[in-house]
């Protein structure tokens, strides 16, 4: 990690190495099988097959993608640097509400023009993660980041008032990010996610597959807590420490020493890779809505939820194209394990952002927004083709 002088201690991430399995449907690899990466993991040998990429170019910007150990750096992106008149031209970001199932729902949007984008933050994050990408993607694109049930400024219904299930679940947001698509932006749209926001889009691109044109997920979360990737005999002892932390003071302290600005300083230094870009401005906006009411309850709800879908049963189903985008310095989500994601038959590609941790969008912008608009005008100009063909 890079070092900037703020960052002085790190925190674990509370997610426990364990299993990981895949169900691959096609593995397509360039190597020989002889010379296909292996990763071991609790004994179990896992072949991590590399997909070939592809070179393509749009909208003023060429991205180039190789195999083998696939690298996406900023000599690969023509990236036009932002003088003064290119910042004074940014399109304004507006903040707003929305009633969902009665609930208030913060939201951020920007542009009038151009294909829709949902941005889809992660774990205890909101919608001003994006604040980076938003004004970028605007001056073309429709752009909306929204604030999950539970996180950021929208509302944070008490779990315990729905009974011993989780409230907080990938079905919830996926219903959530649909119903946004269908009340706010009124159009179908392109999903960009980040860690636990690709389980969230992956959920909804399978619920309403009609809604979604295309995704594009950054880290997306492995999930490493779920009970199916836990071996049997540590299963008992997960579940007794989840209970422990729901059902006691244990959690509401536990959530107390990480609701601090130096323990979300010290969270955000251990996930990126260039801790330069862990400002105070960031620590802030992460932090201030874990102050909110409710905020503690919703922490303890998600760190007990072993349960719901995985990446790897939703990424076959869905029908729409997927990109997914690693950082390669990722501490908690192992570019080792997410290369195997690009196996799969729906993702057109695996591209790797050296030097970037477990945010790209908000550490590594100047690699993102590209590859986001890249994609995305790929996709909108293929899918108008296929229209007027057919």
């Amino acid at each position: 990690m890079a070092s900037s002088g703020t960052c002085t201690s790190s925190l674990t991430n509370p997610e426990f190495p364990s299993i990981f399995s895949s169900h691959r449907r096609k593995a397509r690899s360039i190597m020989p099988p002889s010379q296909v990466p292996v990763h071991k993991v609790h004994g179990f040998a896992i072949s991590l097959g590399i997909p070939k990429l592809s070179s393509f170019k749009s909208n003023g910007f060429f991205v180039n993608s190789f195999s083998s150990d696939n690298s996406f750096d900023n000599n690969q992106v023509g990236v036009k640097n932002s003088s003064s008149d290119d910042t004074a031209k940014e399109p304004h970001v507006q903040s707003s509400t929305w009633n969902w199932k009665g609930y208030s729902i913060r939201y951020q949007y920007s542009g009038n023009s151009g294909p829709a984008l949902v941005l889809v933050h992660g774990f205890g994050a909101n919608s001003d993660h994006w604040r980076k990408n938003i004004p970028v993607l605007a001056k073309s694109h429709r752009v909306y980041s929204i604030d999950l049930i539970g996180y950021g400024y929208s509302e944070k219904p008490n779990p315990r008032e729905f009974g011993d299930n989780s409230f907080y679940t990938f079905e919830r947001w996926g219903t959530q990010l649909n119903d946004f698509c269908i009340d706010i932006v009124k159009d179908k749209a392109f999903f960009i996610c980040n860690s636990i926001g690709g389980l969230v889009g992956l959920r909804a691109a399978v619920m309403e597959p009609q809604i979604c044109r295309g995704m594009v997920l950054l880290n997306i979360s492995l999930r490493m807590l779920h009970v199916k990737k836990q071996p049997w005999f540590g299963r008992p002892f997960i579940r007794s420490f989840q209970s422990l932390l729901r059902n006691t003071a244990l959690g509401q302290l536990f959530f107390k020493s990480v609701a601090t600005s130096e323990s979300v300083r010290s969270i955000l230094c251990q996930c990126y890779h260039d801790s330069s870009q862990v400002t105070e401005e960031l620590v802030q906006k992460i932090l201030l809505p874990g102050l909110e009411p409710g905020a503690v309850d919703v922490f303890l709800d998600f760190i007990c939820y072993s349960g719901g879908p995985l990446p790897e049963e939703l990424l076959p189903q869905v029908k729409c194209p997927v990109l997914i985008a690693w950082g390669d310095k990722d501490p908690w989500e192992p570019i080792e394990l997410g290369r195997i994601y690009g196996t799969f038959d729906t993702v057109e590609d695996f591209v790797v952002l050296p030097n970037v941790g477990h945010c790209p969008q908000d550490e590594a912008p100047h690699l993102v927004n590209p590859l986001v608009e890249s994609f995305v005008a790929r996709n909108s100009t293929a899918r108008a083709t296929a229209s007027t063909v057919a």
